[in-house]
């Protein structure tokens, strides 16, 4: 894909020779490549930080939660373990 606009972006500027109006359209496409696309600052592997921000966040939020529902669980086991040998005496 980048490949493409590469090439697009030299036919523009190829283009601009012929007309200035290629050049600026040559020159928006790099600003948008620079701040929206892959090459630019929120671009090259931040994307994958941010994914990975979000996994973790959720993990974290599953392991407070698995964490708080085991203690209540524990201690319903063990309330019945003890009734149940009452019970059973």
């Amino acid at each position: 894909m980048s490949v493409l606009l590469f090439i697009l972006l030299a036919a523009l500027f190829g283009l601009g020779f012929l007309h200035p109006l290629w050049w600026v359209a040559a020159a928006l496409l790099v600003f948008a490549l620079v701040h929206y696309g892959r090459g630019g600052a929120r671009g090259w592997g931040r994307g994958n930080d941010s994914e990975y921000g979000e996994y973790r966040d959720y993990r974290d939020r599953q392991d407070r939660w698995d964490r708080r529902y085991r203690r209540q669980r524990r201690g319903r086991w063990m309330r019945q373990d003890r009734r149940d040998r009452e019970h059973h005496r």
